[in-house]
């Protein structure tokens, strides 16, 4: 099964804390990690091992060391890169992970991502059975939109609105703001509209107001670190509905991703495999 992401990459560092530093307060870290992050790049490995194989992943980096180090770091990690470099310096974030497992963010850069003009095989994207996108241009989105599957983020919202294509599904967030859909805002209409709620589970609805809900799966273990959870999630989702399966299952499928990854230290720590699907 040919799987693919179209989005943007972070180069993260965590650290973790006891708890969050209360305002002027100073907290110390027990341990520090890098690795490569952000939705696109955690999707796209998520996707990899759902699939078994190597997913091709479409993206724009920073010409720089942290640039070239997260190519190579995702290369490692399963991926066949396709990547528009960029003159601006690479995407980075802050992390700090709590006693809880709960991640707090700052994000330091321009959100990067691959545009239609860029001198990437777009045309592979045909082949495969589920692309997802988070970050790119309206052509971009058009070049994936030849996939038998397409899954988007509404973080993309601006790109997905121009390109005026219609999406398989659309994951948007029920709390979060720079995730937010209103209906209207991409025409035509995503034929799955799915609203997340973290370990609430969350909602899906149709164009003909066919809906449902989902729960969120049970722990397989103890919660270590939230980071990369809703992208694991949205890699089950989209290889799921990739698979062709009912979107109750491709969701079941999903929040088993979403907690698998709470397991495990990072956002590839632990995802959910192809053998534990089989």
């Amino acid at each position: 099964m040919g799987v693919a992401a179209v989005g943007h990459v972070e180069w993260i560092e965590f650290a973790q804390v006891q708890r969050m530093p209360a305002a002027g307060e100073i907290v110390h870290a027990s341990e520090v990690f890098t690795a490569p992050g952000g939705g696109g790049a955690v999707t796209a490995v998520a996707l990899a091992r759902l699939a078994g194989e190597r997913a091709g992943f479409y993206t724009a980096l920073g010409d720089d060391e942290l640039g070239h180090r997260a190519h190579d770091e995702l290369e490692a990690l399963g991926l066949r890169m396709h990547v528009a470099w960029r003159e601006e310096p690479q995407r980075r974030a802050f992390v700090h992970l709590d006693a809880a497992g709960e991640r707090t963010i700052t994000v330091i850069g321009s959100r990067l991502g691959p545009t239609g003009d860029d001198a990437l095989p777009w045309d592979e994207l045909a082949r495969a059975d589920a692309v997802y996108f988070t970050a790119g241009d309206a052509a971009a989105v058009r070049a994936a939109r030849a996939a038998k599957t397409l899954v988007a983020s509404a973080r993309g919202l601006a790109a997905l609105s121009e390109a005026g294509v219609e999406l398989d599904a659309l994951l948007a967030s029920g709390s979060d703001a720079g995730e937010r859909y209103e209906h209207g805002q991409i025409d035509p209409e995503p034929r799955l509209l799915i609203r997340t709620a973290g370990a609430a589970g969350g909602v899906w609805q149709r164009p003909d107001g066919e809906d449902g809900r989902y729960a969120a799966a049970a722990l397989p273990g103890a919660a270590q670190d939230a980071y990369g959870c809703g992208d694991s999630f949205a890699a089950g989702l989209t290889f799921g509905l990739g698979q062709g399966l009912a979107v109750e299952t491709a969701l079941e499928l999903g929040a088993r991703c979403g907690a698998t990854c709470l397991t495990g230290r990072g956002p590839y720590g632990r995802q959910l495999t192809a053998a534990e699907i089989a």
